[in-house]
């Protein structure tokens, strides 16, 4: 009587499971069902030098050599902007040396940018374009911005200057939710701290009125802070990549990342920022092991790290 109870239960929950099957089916859903990748048609990059491409495709920072030639490429040593544009197939016209008959990039990065630069250069677009669901905004500005407040001091006063980082924390956070109200697809990045640069350590040596290695710091905590407290991190139109948080990790455990140095910049400092490249650097300098390549520019190794981590953003977030 026990087995033929059990045979009837097992026939009971085959039944069940195929009529569960069927009904999932028939509705879409089921565990098995995808969301399918976001695949853009467009990526658009704003920012500073760290993703600017001169029109000649020079970038700043260390640039890549061809190999045979051992002239400038622009595809050697890609920055963030690059990376993100690569793990969806696109180029930049300034970097567009396959030949790609219609380069689906837009480059509004540029030497020097602070987050005013990419207020006026999202006008600039909106004035004869638009940000749609099929583009992919990459957006990170503002380090720029914490040097010109960090050279009013003492002059302006220390709590005047990180409230003056917060309120240009949430003008990008501003410029962000903007791109996202327009129904463009965003991955924006936190800075990094400018107190960990060569820059900041250096400024540390030179002044002893106050630890100006923390002082930078701290304008780029408030910066970071109020750009996180404001922006429109709902993982559906923003994904938000903690750059702070990653250079901070390297310069604490440096040998468990693979680098060797993350005080020194690798490129000499006679050579224009542009012009720099493995044949321009240090003695004993590496771009795959040294973390800065200027006084606030990431090496080839160090922008890798966090162009991976962009593309991972845009491609991992549910656009």
């Amino acid at each position: 009587m026990q087995r033929v109870v059990s045979q009837k239960l097992k026939r009971t929950l085959a039944l069940a499971t195929v009529a569960a099957a069927t009904l999932l089916g028939g509705c879409g859903g089921g565990s098995t069902q995808q969301i399918d990748p976001f695949s853009p048609t467009r990526v658009i990059a704003f920012g500073d030098e760290s993703a600017a491409i001169l029109q000649s495709g020079k970038k700043f920072g260390v640039n890549g050599l061809n190999t045979d030639t051992k002239l400038i490429d622009c595809r050697v040593n890609p920055n963030w902007a690059q990376i993100l544009a690569s793990g969806f197939g696109f180029v930049y016209p300034q970097c567009n040396n396959d030949f790609v008959a219609l380069p689906q990039g837009i480059m509004y990065a540029a030497d020097g940018n602070k987050v005013a630069d990419v207020r006026d250069k999202i006008d600039q677009h909106l004035s004869n374009d638009r940000f749609g669901p099929k583009d992919i905004v990459g957006i990170l500005v503002g380090v720029n911005d914490i040097l010109e407040l960090y050279r009013q001091f003492p002059q302006q006063s220390r709590d005047s200057l990180i409230n003056e980082a917060k309120a240009r924390g949430k003008l990008l956070a501003d410029q962000v939710n903007r791109i996202a109200n327009a129904n463009g697809r965003i991955v924006v990045g936190t800075i990094l701290d400018v107190g960990l640069t060569p820059f900041g350590q250096k400024e540390k040596q030179r002044q002893t009125d106050i630890d100006r290695a923390i002082f930078l710091n701290d304008l780029s905590t408030a910066f970071n802070t109020a750009l996180r407290l404001n922006v429109l991190n709902d993982g559906r139109l923003v994904g938000l990549v903690l750059v702070d948080e990653t250079i901070q990790q390297i310069t604490r455990f440096p040998t468990a990342f693979g680098y060797t140095n993350v005080v020194d910049a690798a490129c000499r400092s006679d050579i224009a920022r542009q012009d720099c490249t493995p044949d321009t650097l240090v003695q004993d300098a590496s771009t795959t092991q040294w973390l800065w390549a200027g006084d606030t520019l990431l090496s080839p190794a160090a922008q890798q790290r966090i162009g991976t981590a962009v593309i991972a953003r845009a491609r991992n977030n549910p656009f």
